[in-house]
């Protein structure tokens, strides 16, 4: 509870670090907040074309499903890079004022998530095309959503302590995040790795079992909810394990700048 209070007194910073990311993703951009919109829509067009008209995959509805995937694989991998190198960056104002170190990461995950929240609305006119009309099952979007939060935060947290005392870290998971965008079935359909005994490399993928969560959901079909749970246990192992090791690393961080 001591914890909470302390946190519950520095959301005023914490709100304060957010709006100062989103401003420096976009300073010196004519369009600013509106590259959010338009991104994702542009990159989504592209890869369609690509894999959707090129190589003969999807249907009509292909569209939707690479943007589900487009969507939460980029909060995923923006967020995790920027609180990776978030105390590196920030190292000149930790030195001179005090303020508790969590911030840095934690305000870099939020204000990605609150740019993404913005970028979904993008699925609106993309299910109109696609002809994706509302259904009950829309309504359970945010579990996955909310989950994949926690599990940003996990792997955010990992990798803003470890990124202070080996700098490599941060192009090693450049590496690492092409291994997983491509596992996480963005850009084609499981079906055919699922049947071919490798199918593990999925399932226990929590971002893969994320953003199949998410796009059934806003493709009209009934969630997994094991693929949701598996996410879950393992995004809050990483939240839990994440925030030890950066609590109990932090007093060093000064040291190793």
């Amino acid at each position: 509870m001591e914890h909470f209070n302390a946190f519950w007194k520095r959301r005023g910073l914490l709100w304060e670090l957010v709006k100062r990311g989103i401003k420096l993703r976009y300073r010196k951009s004519y369009l600013g907040i509106v590259w959010s919109l338009l991104e994702p829509l542009l990159s989504t067009i592209v890869l369609t074309i690509v894999f959707g008209t090129l190589l003969g995959r999807g249907g009509r509805d292909f569209p939707l499903y690479v943007l589900c995937g487009r969507l939460l694989y980029s909060f995923f991998a923006s967020s995790t890079k920027s609180a990776a190198r978030s105390i590196r960056a920030n190292s000149s104002m930790i030195k001179k004022v005090y303020v508790p170190k969590y911030l840095y990461p934690l305000s870099s995950i939020l204000f990605n998530y609150i740019i993404t929240g913005i970028s979904l609305l993008v699925l609106i006119p993309l299910c109109i095309y696609c002809r994706q009309y509302p259904t009950f099952h829309m309504l359970y979007s945010f579990l996955p959503f909310a989950v994949l939060f926690i599990l940003t935060y996990g792997c955010g947290m990992i990798l803003a302590t470890i990124t202070v005392f080996f700098r490599d870290m941060e192009y090693l998971w450049d590496v690492l995040l092409t291994l997983i965008m491509y596992s996480s079935a963005i850009m084609y359909t499981p079906e055919k790795l699922m049947k071919s005994g490798y199918d593990w490399i999925l399932k226990y993928n929590p971002l893969f079992c994320v953003i199949t969560n998410f796009r059934d959901a806003i493709m009209g079909n009934p969630m997994e909810w094991d693929y949701l749970l598996t996410a879950a246990v393992i995004g809050t192992a990483l939240s839990v394990i994440g925030t030890y090791l950066f609590y109990k690393k932090q007093d060093e961080f000064i040291l190793a700048m």
